[in-house]
């Protein structure tokens, strides 16, 4: 059997998101698997070498996920684009959002694959400009759209397939978690403070619109109009060495979006909210044939015949157990990790040209509505989306 090497540049993931999702969870699984199989007699064989700018982390991190040896790593991000340390044909990106567009310019420049991590850009116009940018160099490209392979977000995609909605009314996403301020009885903060603070290219809207554009394009139909509220709901945290600092970017963000078809959902995401549902993310899908709840791996379905008869009376206990009447979507097959999969595919698009999709054009879509979210917050009024 034939082994196609791809090398594999990895740029910043010493972060968590880098190192558990794109690092550990993705290409080392995609290696200690056996590489992947395309034909009964070709494998397709990822080569990385971690790229950043500090080397003590880059070694720690090398040193601490080593297939038979430490990993390679180095800081000279450019001579790792220009073959100095080795042939590699893919770049990857996970560094910051304000950083990306340097390291595009890169790693177009020197013809290699792109593949990086949302948002691309923090406007729709330096979005577009980084798409037509690969576009125009001849180099492959795409953007990392995890949330498309959830085992749950799967089954809502199998469930509307099969004709169990009916016709789709409406769509409810409730997404978030208490993230801890540093502050909280010694508690650290999940995630970095770069988040809290627009300054640095972070913000809630601009992070997560760029998820349910994707999630909703692709599930329930084109977004037409919106209308948006974002807010800073703690002014303070501390960051990685305990220093305090102010928070100038949304930690919770809300949205009605209104579909093409007339569909309406609503999402509603917090990074200072209190967890008393099913999951971190969870998604209903009202129809007229029947209802799904979806969290990141398990979905409940009600169908039309199931569904119960309420009647308003706050005079006595709710008679009815609402849970009792849904039923669980049965995992039927094995899930495997979503950024595994779309790492799969990106990597036979790029040896085998085979179909992609996701593009950084399509990533430049998320950009889109989240700057136009916060255009509606800025405006308190609704917003027409203009497609790309």
């Amino acid at each position: 059997m034939a082994t196609r090497r791809i090398g594999v540049i990895l740029n910043g993931v010493t972060g968590r998101m880098g190192t558990n999702q794109h690092l550990v969870r993705s290409i080392l699984a995609i290696i200690k698997q056996g590489g992947i199989r395309v034909r009964p007699d070709l494998v397709l064989m990822p080569d990385p070498i971690l790229t950043g700018r500090n080397a003590d982390k880059l070694a720690e991190l090398a040193n601490r996920h080593k297939v038979d040896q430490p990993l390679k790593y180095t800081t000279d991000v450019q001579g790792a684009l220009d073959g100095k340390h080795g042939d590699y044909e893919v770049f990857f990106d996970a560094s910051g959002t304000l950083q990306r567009a340097q390291f595009v310019e890169m790693a177009v420049k020197a013809k290699k694959a792109i593949y990086c991590e949302k948002p691309t850009a923090v406007s729709t116009a330096e979005a577009l400009r980084l798409a037509k940018l690969c576009e125009d160099g001849g180099v492959k490209n795409g953007v990392v759209q995890d949330k498309l392979f959830l085992p749950g977000l799967r089954k809502i995609r199998m469930l509307r397939e099969l004709g169990f909605f009916g016709k789709i009314l409406s769509v409810k996403g409730d997404f978030g978690y208490w993230v801890f301020t540093g502050m909280d009885f010694d508690q650290p903060a999940q995630r970095p403070s770069w988040n809290y603070r627009a300054e640095d290219g972070g913000g809630l809207m601009i992070d997560m619109f760029c998820h349910w554009e994707y999630v909703i394009g692709n599930l329930f139909g084109p977004v037409k109009k919106l209308v948006a509220y974002g807010r800073t709901d703690i002014p303070e945290r501390r960051d990685e060495s305990g220093k305090p600092y102010a928070c100038t970017a949304d930690d919770s963000a809300y949205a009605i979006f209104v579909l093409e078809d007339g569909t309406v959902c609503q999402f509603n995401s917090s990074w200072c909210t209190r967890v008393r549902r099913d999951d971190l993310l969870t998604i209903q899908v009202d129809g007229d044939k029947g209802s799904a709840v979806s969290g990141l791996r398990e979905v409940f379905v009600q169908s039309a015949a199931e569904t119960p008869k309420p009647v308003w009376n706050p005079d006595i206990p709710q008679p009815i157990n609402f849970y009792s009447n849904w039923q669980q979507v049965p995992n039927n097959i094995e899930y495997d990790n979503g950024f595994k999969i779309q790492w799969e595919m990106f990597l036979r698009h790029v040896a085998l040209d085979e179909p992609w999709r996701y593009s950084l054009r399509e990533g430049a879509k998320g950009v889109q509505l989240a700057e136009l979210g916060m255009q509606s917050w800025k405006s308190g009024s609704w917003v027409d989306v203009p497609k790309l």
